[in-house]
């Protein structure tokens, strides 16, 4: 209890805290892009419970790996060395990460380009995808973004409960925005190629950290918030056009 009152009362504990939940929100947003494209595939009634299950899951997984800070360290420590890079196994889910995230993003770029394929490498099974499939794909990628999320709280704090409050504000973000943005990308089908694109830019930026490129994220949320923007007239563009229209 000391511990608490003593972090309560130091202002650096504060600005941490101010820091991580800012970084554990922008983290976060491609987790939940992932997410509302994956459960935009699932049968209406469906849709809203997989995005809860989902969004769930990644916080029974960031608070379980807060639990294990010690081990969480050990995954950066290196286990091999290939091309002049020791890889961690941390680099490791990195790269199996940004690999099925790139191939995800592919197969969805796929569907929606030529929605009716006929069975090919990519779409054997149609359109949708059952919403076990759908909890497992969302627990995999939870998985690595989980990982990173905590490596980096653990590299920004040594305090337990500032990493605890942190990842509680960020997961419950994800849950209010969840739902408005799954039905916005719903709505405006450019904003899912859009977005398509996200992913597939952020599944080869995990593979390149994973071999040991650091890519400063800023570069990456800067280009994902001009492409919104860009996307944003656009949408403006169309919904003025439709008015002149009718």
């Amino acid at each position: 209890m000391e511990y608490l009152l003593a972090l309560a009362a130091d202002p650096a504990a504060w600005i941490a805290l101010a820091t991580l939940i800012a970084m554990e929100v922008v983290l976060g947003i491609d987790n939940l892009i992932f997410i509302s494209i994956l459960t935009n595939r699932l049968p209406e009634d469906q849709r809203s419970r997989g995005r809860r299950i989902g969004i769930s899951l990644a916080l029974v997984l960031r608070l379980g790996l807060l639990g294990t800070v010690a081990f969480i360290v050990q995954l950066t420590e290196p286990i091999f060395t290939a091309f002049g890079h020791g890889f961690s196994w941390r680099d490791l889910i990195l790269i199996a990460g940004g690999l099925f995230l790139v191939w995800k993003a592919t197969k969805e770029i796929h569907h929606n380009v030529d929605p009716d394929p006929g069975p090919d490498m990519f779409d054997k099974k149609g359109g949708s995808i059952g919403f076990g499939a759908a909890i497992g794909q969302i627990l995999l990628l939870d998985l690595v973004f989980s990982v990173d999320s905590i490596i980096t709280a653990v590299g920004m704090t040594e305090h337990i409960p500032i990493m605890v409050i942190a990842v509680l504000v960020a997961v419950t973000v994800m849950l209010v925005a969840a739902d408005p943005l799954a039905n916005f990308i719903a709505r405006n089908p450019t904003v899912v190629m859009l977005a398509l694109g996200f992913l597939l830019m952020i599944g080869m930026t995990l593979i390149a950290e994973g071999f040991g490129a650091h890519v400063p994220k800023g570069y990456i949320y800067a280009a994902m918030a001009f492409s919104a923007l860009i996307e944003s007239l656009n949408i403006l563009a169309r919904r003025r056009a439709g008015k002149r229209a009718h």
